[in-house]
């Protein structure tokens, strides 16, 4: 009985009613969905609205990263074309010279392939996202904790003060 009673006056001094019960994730099970399926983890974590965010997110990168490649090819062919010798090739690029076709095919692989990179960094960030969640979930937010900014006005040595002032609230 007395752990009964010390149990609800330690859950009602932390906020939680009787009937409010909070989810528990387990931050490595969402971290290894994500890492298997990127957003499956955020679906374990029920953050649903993360979806279109995640895969808007490749999408986008996808767009980019075939865009310059495409880019890239077309500039190492003009490329070719202008180093062939060959009449019956003409380079689609007239005003430009052969040291810009190289600068440009150089800046669109470089765009390309640094795309490639930030891929695999907005797939760490992905996995990284469902395991801070799934761990900051059970954090306790209510009136008790708070941090308020507020303007204020002193009297210091009688002349007044103007300032900021910093509230924190346990």
């Amino acid at each position: 009985m007395k752990k009964i009673l010390f149990l609800i006056l330690f859950s009602s001094s932390l906020g939680y009613s009787q009937n409010e019960k909070i989810k528990v994730f387990n931050p490595q099970k969402a971290s290894r969905l994500s890492a298997i399926v990127p957003g499956l983890g955020q679906v374990y974590n029920k953050q649903y609205w993360k979806l279109p965010v995640i895969y808007g997110g490749y999408a986008v990168i996808g767009h980019y990263i075939k865009f310059n490649n495409d880019m890239y090819h077309e500039f190492k062919t003009a490329l070719t074309y202008e180093i062939d010798d060959d009449i019956s090739t003409i380079n689609p690029f007239p005003n430009f010279s052969r040291n810009s076709l190289e600068r440009n095919m150089d800046f669109w692989r470089r765009n390309r392939d640094m795309l490639i990179i930030f891929t695999g960094v907005y797939y760490l960030l992905n996995v990284v996202d469902a395991h801070i969640f799934a761990h900051l979930n059970e954090f306790e937010v209510n009136n008790k904790l708070s941090f308020k900014v507020k303007p204020s006005l002193d009297k210091v040595n009688s002349s007044n003060l103007v300032g900021v002032s910093f509230y924190f609230s346990f």
